[in-house]
């Protein structure tokens, strides 16, 4: 019986992200579902990118966390709507989440919604809500075996970002096998090295923002 009500609850989250990806599309709204485990740099990385693009990009956020609206006031303080999801204790987000989130926003103004899902290396990207994409950051404080130690979430990202790579210095870690590792599990994965603390990296994940928020409203 188990197998049915999950069954159930995945056959219902897929009817309203289908919903969800008609109403970005109508729009002509790019989408990214943001993944990571808790502390790889998620808001941060917001954070650098919004400020990049906000003056050419209408930007909107869509935070999720088990508790607490601190990443929320990091973004609202950008000037960039951005809505607040507590899940209470539900380890990801889901599409009739998002669907009450974006109805806060207005879709004929808005180019690109980032949506920061809970900090998790698995329930996240079991999840489609009606993105256009799932991107992960993976910290490489997090050690080089975590793309074979959770598949699932590397397999089903498009672009994966390698961040704090400017603590490779002091750490015992092999960025050439994550990488390795990732291709393995996702040979189209498009990959960034990044810092967040210096800005390394970063112009690339930029560039690749602007041309695909581009191409959705063409």
């Amino acid at each position: 019986m188990k197998i049915q009500v999950v069954s159930k609850i995945l056959d219902a989250n897929e009817r309203i992200a289908v919903e969800n990806k008609e109403a970005f599309d109508r729009h002509h709204v790019f989408v990214i579902n943001l993944m990571s485990s808790p502390g790889a740099g998620k808001t941060t990385l917001l954070e650098k990118t919004i400020s990049q693009l906000k003056d050419s990009i209408s930007i909107a956020v869509i935070e999720g966390d088990i508790a607490g609206v601190d990443d929320a006031m990091r973004i609202e303080a950008l000037g960039i709507p951005v809505v607040q999801i507590n899940t209470g204790g539900y380890c990801h987000l889901d599409a009739g989440m998002i669907r009450d989130a974006f109805n806060e926003f207005d879709l004929t103004k808005t180019d690109l919604i980032f949506i920061e899902n809970v900090g998790n290396l698995v329930c996240p990207a079991e999840f489609y809500m009606g993105e256009d994409i799932k991107a992960m950051i993976l910290s490489i404080t997090e050690g080089h075996d975590k793309p074979l130690k959770y598949p699932t979430m590397f397999q089903n990202s498009s672009v994966i970002l390698i961040n704090k790579i400017d603590l490779k210095p002091h750490l015992d870690v092999d960025i050439d096998k994550i990488k390795t590792d990732i291709k393995k599990l996702n040979p189209s994965a498009v990959i960034f090295e990044v810092s967040c603390k210096t800005g390394e990296g970063l112009q690339g994940w930029i560039d690749w923002l602007k041309t695909a928020s581009t191409s959705k409203r063409l």
